[in-house]
């Protein structure tokens, strides 16, 4: 059912956005980049943090619209809670991950050993909790097949007119963005240089503020897992209506993870 909502007239945005990534796909190709490891201090002072590429204002900028998305992720009044989750829960998994198709040739197992944000390192947990340590290309296959096979599931992502949502629909909602997030926070981190190259930091700062915007809006996902990325939040969201919603206290609490390195 919620599919066919995405062409009534309130879902008309989130279905068009997607034009917004018409040119995604005839990207040039790039030459190879070489990153700079990070040696350990000899010294008493602590290895001085990498600079941030994707905090600098003349990229942060860089958007593809001008829309006001505070008020395009808020539920519409004649639409179901549910039916505006799957609906954009399910466009948004479709751009993320055609975001990250644009640098995958660059996130291999050699240049990406571990899933990284910053200095935070994630892994994967199997349908029976077991722990898995995977490069970041297997990580994020992991969390594209896992959420294809959720969305396009009739028992869990209805599209049938009298098919009711399962009681663990919010539930699994809210671990899909967990795992987009962490694939939207990996290209920042480990990629945003071949995407600033192929000159599509415009469509990713859009998508983040976007989702950001959407997760907040309806508590999808906790402000602590977030918290890695708060910089950029309030760069990108400031201007776009955002409230703090719990993210305040996000840089004192990161400041103090800088020197060592944080598993999930």
């Amino acid at each position: 059912m919620f599919l066919v909502l995405l062409f009534m007239g309130k879902l008309s945005i989130p279905h068009n956005f997607c034009l917004l990534f018409s040119g995604i796909s005839n990207v040039c190709a790039l030459q190879d980049f070489t990153r700079k490891s990070k040696g350990k201090p000899n010294g008493k002072k602590p290895a001085p943090e990498e600079k941030k590429l994707y905090l600098e204002p003349e990229y942060t900028k860089s958007r593809i619209t001008d829309f006001e998305f505070k008020e395009l992720v808020m539920l519409p009044r004649e639409i179901d809670l549910n039916e505006w989750l799957a609906s954009n829960t399910t466009t948004f998994f479709h751009h993320i991950n055609l975001q990250y198709s644009t640098i995958s040739e660059f996130c291999t197992g050699e240049s990406c050993q571990t899933m990284a944000v910053c200095n935070t390192q994630y892994y994967w947990y199997d349908e029976r909790g077991k722990k898995i340590k995977c490069t970041a290309p297997q990580y994020v296959d992991f969390v594209m097949s896992s959420v294809q096979k959720l969305v396009t599931d009739e028992d869990v992502f209805p599209t049938k007119y009298g098919k009711e949502f399962p009681n663990s629909f919010e539930s699994l909602v809210k671990k899909i963005c967990k795992y987009l997030f962490h694939v939207l926070a990996h290209i920042y981190s480990s990629h945003f240089k071949e995407t600033l190259a192929l000159e599509l930091h415009g469509h990713l700062n859009t998508l983040y503020t976007h989702f950001i915007l959407f997760i907040r809006e309806f508590n999808l996902v906790d402000p602590k897992e977030t918290t890695i990325m708060d910089d950029l939040t309030e760069v990108l969201c400031s201007s776009s209506g955002s409230s703090s919603n719990g993210s305040g206290n996000g840089s004192s609490n990161s400041a103090g993870a800088q020197n060592h390195v944080k598993e999930r």
